[in-house]
């Protein structure tokens, strides 16, 4: 069976328009103090880990979303030049505390529990200049993705993120669906 194509247009990435999932943090005179427009960050759940990646050939399409239930994370370019795309979904982790009824409640390989983000639930934020994401901790996220063959991104999380705090849903297997961004 083929799976469904979902077509989504990017909204720029503005403090308004993100706050669902996160922040974007964007440019503030050197000595300024720290308020509400840095970067209000979570790393206390091990030690964090401030990297650059370089990624290669991220077509402006995907199936799998990953959420890190530990941590806050900051994706961000190097480089002003290109804009890149982030896929996200709201943070969809539930309480273990409170009586889990729900079908649709999995639980994580790290152990926390969610709930799969529905597909209508998706949206996709386009980012333009000098300016990075935070992401709340457990926003749903695929990408970056962008157009040109290869970007470095900066990528502040904790040094064990992607070995104990990496839960990945797929909508091909789960929905059969696939989206794509109409840019």
């Amino acid at each position: 069976m083929e799976p469904t194509v979902v077509k989504l247009k990017p909204v720029e990435a503005t403090p308004e328009t993100f706050k669902e999932f996160g922040e974007v943090i964007q440019a503030s005179p050197d000595g300024e103090e720290f308020g509400p427009h840095d970067a209000q960050l979570d790393l206390s759940q091990g030690t964090p880990r401030f990297y650059i990646m370089q990624l290669q050939d991220q077509a402006l399409k995907f199936s799998r979303i990953t959420h890190h239930a530990s941590v806050t994370q900051c994706l961000g370019s190097i480089g002003r030049d290109n804009a890149w795309y982030l896929g996200v979904a709201k943070p969809s982790i539930v309480d273990p505390n409170l009586e889990r009824k729900a079908d649709d409640v999995l639980k994580s390989r790290s152990g926390h529990f969610f709930v799969p983000p529905a597909v209508d639930s998706v949206q996709v934020f386009k980012i333009t200049g000098p300016k990075f994401l935070k992401l709340h901790r457990g926003t749903w996220h695929a990408g970056p993705l962008f157009k040109p063959h290869a970007m470095d991104f900066y990528n502040l999380e904790l040094s064990n993120t992607n070995v104990v705090d990496h839960t990945t849903y797929d909508f091909k297997k789960g929905n059969a669906t696939v989206f794509v961004i109409d840019e």
